[in-house]
Formats: structure tokens, sequence, C-alpha cells
């Protein structure tokens, strides 16, 4: 097995003047593939949000490391037929109806009481899902767990194993993304329009160690990049394989844009210090004042090239009006807010620690058996089982 990582201060593609980087891959630690034998991870964690069908990649995982499979389920998603799919397939899965979550168990941040009533709040429980993934595995013991969105199709599902092999080196290991790239859409039509635009390591193919369980998902856009972060920088990040994203279309509705606009500029903003070489402490207000300006530019220039570009005229208009979205949520964002938001993080981090401290220490008689977790965190009759 080989590792290699270059100088993360030259980054290719970008423009010495640039706040906005095309890449941060230059971040991460890429991993050769060879001689690195899958490792069984104590559990597979999907935060479930469609029909069973879309199950299929989760399930031959599971069944491919021979180990359970943790599926949390919410909008259209049904734990009954979860569970229904993996009986067929013969693997072991705990479903749980997400919406009868026992309150408090996962916290409240103080990030969402800043967004929360604002038009930047973000109405979805996928990090809330990731972070009760976080406290079943640590409350249980476990040393290793993977996330598996259920749009990711694995080509070689025994990727997982690899990235959760590398979890004894690395707190967290992805996989590379493939196929649709797992980009925002003001990424996306950058890319489109003949831009340079590289795609980064995320949550829905992500292996975690017993080391980062300290950490969490906040609930907003880039969620993931922010829980890769340590106190001043990126935690060592591996990547190996490939994960594919299935394909959607990210300019069918404008409301996406405006959506992901504070996370991808606060995560933009934050990795692109980290790619300079610089530390979190200097995302000062003065520091986001010049990168916000820098960010509108950054997509007033995408509109004027997606005007020029050879690209069919009703694809164009979405593709117009996402962008004109996203910049309006953009013009939205003051530089008080990002220094804001970055503080509470930072005192979140420290509340999620002591949130887990507490019940370790409240439920230490149950502390390593899954099934007692379950029961003493109010989630034992909410669950169903595979086997």
């Amino acid at each position: 097995m080989t590792i290699a990582m270059t100088n993360p201060v030259s980054v290719p593609g970008v423009k010495p003047s640039s706040l906005h980087h095309d890449s941060h891959r230059e971040l991460l630690f890429s991993l050769d593939e060879r001689g690195v034998a899958p490792a069984r991870p104590d559990a597979i964690v999907v935060p479930h949000g469609r029909s069973a069908a879309y199950l299929k990649h989760a399930i031959a995982a599971t069944k491919e490391l021979n180990t359970r499979l943790i599926v949390l389920c919410s909008v259209r998603a049904s734990a009954t037929e979860a569970i229904l799919a993996a009986k067929r397939a013969g693997v072991q899965m705990t479903a749980l109806d997400f919406r009868l979550l026992p309150a408090r168990l996962v916290p409240e941040f103080r990030m969402d009481s800043l967004l929360r009533g604002d038009r930047f709040h973000r109405a979805t429980d996928t990090s809330s899902k990731r972070n009760l993934a976080l406290l079943l595995a640590l409350l249980s013991g476990w040393e290793k767990i993977v996330y598996l969105d259920d749009d990711i199709v694995l080509p070689q599902p025994d990727d997982l194993g690899r990235a959760a092999r590398l979890l004894d080196r690395f707190p967290v290991v992805g996989l590379n993304n493939a196929g649709m790239p797992d980009n925002s859409v003001v990424c996306h039509a950058r890319r489109d329009a003949g831009g340079t635009q590289d795609t980064f390591v995320g949550g829905g193919a992500l292996a975690v160690g017993r080391s980062a369980f300290d950490s969490f998902f906040p609930n907003i856009y880039n969620e993931d990049w922010f829980f890769l972060l340590g106190e001043q920088g990126l935690r060592p990040t591996g990547v190996i394989g490939t994960a594919r994203q299935e394909d959607y279309d990210p300019y069918r509705d404008t409301r996406r844009a405006r959506s992901e606009e504070l996370g991808d500029t606060l995560a933009e903003g934050v990795f692109g210090l980290l790619d300079a070489g610089r530390g979190l402490d200097q995302a000062t207000e003065a520091y986001w004042r010049r990168f916000l300006k820098d960010r509108r530019r950054l997509i007033d220039e995408t509109i004027e090239q997606v005007h020029d570009a050879i690209i069919e005229p009703g694809q164009r208009a979405r593709m117009v009006d996402a962008l004109k979205a996203a910049i309006g949520r953009n013009k939205l964002i003051e530089p008080a807010l990002c220094v804001q938001y970055m503080q509470d993080w930072r005192q979140d981090r420290a509340d999620w620690r002591r949130h887990c401290r507490l019940l370790t220490t409240k439920h230490r008689r149950a502390v390593g058996d899954f099934d007692k977790v379950l029961n003493v965190l109010g989630l034992g009759s909410l669950a169903q089982h595979s086997g």
C-alpha cells in the first residue's frame, strides 16, 4: 500500500488571487488499493428516505462484509419494508422509524438555534440520523462503522471493507466519488459550463473509526465536511475505492441552490483556508468579507460562462435560474453570521462530547451490548430486526 499527499498550498487550477478553490483533494491521503484486504466494520449505516429497492447496494455490501446493517427510516422509507428486503437477502438488519425518535436523544445544537426560522434553515434529518449512529456505535463499544447513502452505487462492495481496514491508520476514510459528481449546484454549473471542478469525499460513502466519534454532523449542507474537521484543521482523511452517485438533475428546482448556499459558502471558505496551510482561527470577519465578495464574483462569472457555453436552451435557462437563486441567497449572508456560525460550531463540538460522556456514564451497564443500548435509549420498541 502506498500513501501520497502533495503540498496543500499548491492547488491546480486556482488563481492566486482567488479564495474559492476548484479542488481540495490535496488535503487528502490518496491510498493505493493494492495489498489492502477488506475488514469487517461493526455496522453499515444507511440514512434511508426512499423505497426499500434503494437498499440493494447496502444489502449487498452487508452480505459481502458479513456485518450488520442499520437503516434509519423517514420521508418515504418504511422500516417494515426494509426488514422484509433484508430477510429476503438473508442479512442482519436493524431498522428504526426515525420519526419516532425520543426527544433530545440527539441534542439540538447552537447552530440549529442560530438558523431556526431563518431563510437559511435546512429541513432535513440526514445529519441527525448520522449523529444517532455515532451514539449507537459509541455506546455499543464499536470501533468501525461505515456510512452509505441509499443513492450510492458500489461497483465493488468490498471497497467499504478496504476503507474500514484503513481506519487502523486514519480516523476517517472516504470512497472516491464517481458517476454523478457529488457537488453543490454552483459547482455543477461551473463544470457543466466548461470550468474545472473537482469532488471531495463525503458522508455518502464514509468509514469512521472510534477516534472520530467525538465529532458530529451539523444540520447544514456540506455537513460531512464539518464532521471531518478537528479543532484547527482537517483530521487525517484517507480516500480509496469508488462509490458512484446516482444521477439527478441539480437544476430542477431552484430551492436546492438556495438551501445549499450557506453551507457551501462556509465549507468552501473554511477549506480554502486549509488549502493555503492556514488554521480555522483565521476565519475572521475580515476574511469572510473577502471570501463572500470572491464567491459572488465566481457565481456571476459562472452565469456568464453558462450563457457562452454550448448548452441546450432549456437547460441553460434552468442553470441560470439556479445560479441566480444561489447568488440571491448569498447576498443575504453577512460576514458576522459566518463568524458566529463557526463560534457556535466550536461550542457545539464541546457540547457533543459532553453529551456522549453523559450518556456513556448514565447507561454504563448497557455499554458494549447493542440490544441493551437500544432499550436504555428508548429505541427498543421502535426497532425491527431481520434476525
